[in-house]
Formats: C-alpha cells, sequence, structure tokens
C-alpha cells in the first residue's frame, strides 16, 4: 500500500473555511477519483507555528502506479482549485511512503 500524505499549514484567517471545505469538497472529490480507498486527516499537535495551524491528510492507494495515474489525470485540476481559493494562506508539500508492515 501506499500513502500519499500532504501536509498544509493553514492560516488561522482561513482555517475554519478551509477546513470545511476540505471536509465537504476537497477530500470527497480526491477519493471520487477512484485512485484511492481511504483517507486520514489529522491535526499536528506538536508544531508550533505563529498564526497557523498543520494537518496532514494521507490517503491509501492500492499501488504506485495508481498514484502516478492521478497524479497525472486529477492532480493539476484538484490543486489548482485549492490554490485559486486559498493562495498563500495555505501552503502544502507532499510526500509518498510505502507502509511495510501494519
Amino acid at each position: 500500500m501506499i500513502l500519499y500524505n500532504v501536509t498544509v499549514t493553514v492560516d488561522l484567517d482561513v482555517h475554519d473555511d478551509w477546513l470545511q471545505w476540505m471536509r465537504q469538497k476537497h477530500i470527497p472529490d480526491v477519493l471520487a477519483t477512484g485512485f484511492f480507498g481511504r483517507y486520514r486527516m489529522s491535526r499536528l499537535l506538536n508544531q508550533e507555528q505563529p498564526g497557523a495551524v498543520i494537518y496532514t491528510i494521507q490517503y491509501e492507494a492500492e499501488t504506485l502506479e495508481h498514484l502516478q495515474q492521478y497524479w497525472a489525470q486529477c492532480a493539476p485540476q484538484l490543486q489548482k482549485e485549492h490554490r485559486e481559493r486559498y493562495g498563500d494562506k495555505c501552503l502544502a508539500f507532499r510526500t509518498v511512503m510505502e507502509v511495510v508492515a501494519e
């Protein structure tokens, strides 16, 4: 299994809107692509960022090929929607992990 991890630093002035939009629009849109089976959203507790909150969203893909297809076919538009809505109020970086044991 592959974990696609998106870490987002969210400015407090857009936090409530961002959280609602992620839960009601963005995450359902990502899952609707069919490339991921599940997701987990977490809030970082041990990171202090003045004026911001940090979240991680981990999407589970069955294979690296599924993730690569998502990147090629869906990610550019979904990321564009996020950038257009929040600009520099939400900064994201992405990592990929392979699950080796559970």
